[in-house]
């Protein structure tokens, strides 16, 4: 918990490649050397601790979203480092850049070809499942695939007080109605924001003439992002496919955490990168406080249930690789 203030001390706004990034890398890499592993980075600035023939990596990421949180990312990197500390266990902890904006450590690490036989990944939920369950620990089986892309409505610039209503074509109503069809559409099993609504010409006394639309979409399993992409009539510039954690990752975790609950994870994170270039993956995640508070100066887990969380990584990285 020291080291986590220690991190957000450098800055609450840690953006990939920024300054502050830098000093949080810098500073990981101190610890990493006291915990006895062998520094080094690559070419994307990732940085890597290392033991032994290391087939299994441990970690996450050091940037931030502007004014974020205390935990997002740094509580999966200290845990490594903790672990590495405690064990004698072969590994590698990673440290991975820029994972906010496009994931650009883990995907460097997949396209140079540098690829672990497991990796593991502790991570705060960034939700609340973990908190109304009064459960402290997660398992994730799987990380949702996510499409974004806009929808442009058009009608026609009137005057605000000489047009009646029955003869407009106003193009925000349009604009609402998909909203509302776009929160039907995504029911219990998948999730659809409008978080952005450009209407031109902008005027609050002219008819709305042409309103342009943000979707994110994002489900389980890649049928239903199917099923949401044609229910929205949307043609995304952007698109990741739903993975599934797997292989000796999982297997260890469940051993590690019998019981616990199962959960499908809404945000993208590192894993989902290496899992998808065919890495077994593992998620564990620890309970949010604060009604799941993330991407948030009040972002909350406590003390207890990151000991907790450590406990269950120790187990399944020595599971793994011991």
């Amino acid at each position: 918990m020291q080291r986590l203030d220690e991190l957000y001390a450098i800055g609450a706004t840690r953006i990939g490649y920024s300054a502050e990034e830098d000093a949080a890398h810098e500073l990981a890499a101190r610890w990493l050397r006291e915990a006895g592993l062998e520094v080094t980075t690559d070419r994307a600035g990732n940085t890597f601790g290392t033991r032994g023939d290391a087939r299994l990596w441990l970690g996450s990421h050091l940037d931030s979203v502007p004014n974020g949180g205390r935990f997002d990312g740094v509580l999966g990197v200290v845990a490594a480092i903790e672990v590495a500390a405690r064990t004698d266990v072969p590994l590698a902890v990673v440290a991975f850049r820029d994972e906010e904006r496009s994931c650009a450590g883990s995907r460097a690490c997949v396209e140079d070809g540098r690829l672990p036989a497991s990796f593991l990944e502790l991570h705060v939920e960034q939700g609340s499942v973990l908190e109304r369950a009064n459960a402290p620990l997660g398992i994730v089986t799987a990380i949702v695939g996510q499409v974004r892309g806009q929808v442009v409505f058009e009608g026609r610039a009137d005057h605000a007080g000489t047009t009646p209503m029955a003869s407009r074509s106003d193009a925000l109503v349009e604009a609402a109605r998909f909203v509302l069809d776009a929160q039907a559409a995504a029911g219990a099993d998948a999730v659809v924001t409008v978080g952005r609504l450009e209407v031109e010409p902008g005027a609050a006394n002219v008819v709305p003439a042409r309103v342009t639309v943000s979707v994110d979409a994002r489900a389980a399993t890649t049928a239903r992002l199917d099923e949401l992409v044609a229910r929205l009539g949307l043609a995304p510039d952007y698109r990741t496919e739903p993975v599934a954690m797997s292989g000796p990752p999982l297997a260890a975790l469940r051993e590690a955490v019998p019981g616990a609950p199962e959960l499908v994870s809404g945000a993208g994170h590192d894993a989902g990168v290496l899992a998808a270039a065919g890495v077994p993956c593992g998620m564990l995640f620890v309970r949010s406080r604060n009604g799941g508070a993330s991407h948030s100066p009040l972002e909350l887990t406590t003390g207890d249930d990151v000991a907790l969380a450590l406990a269950a990584l120790e187990r399944a990285a020595v599971r793994i690789g011991g």
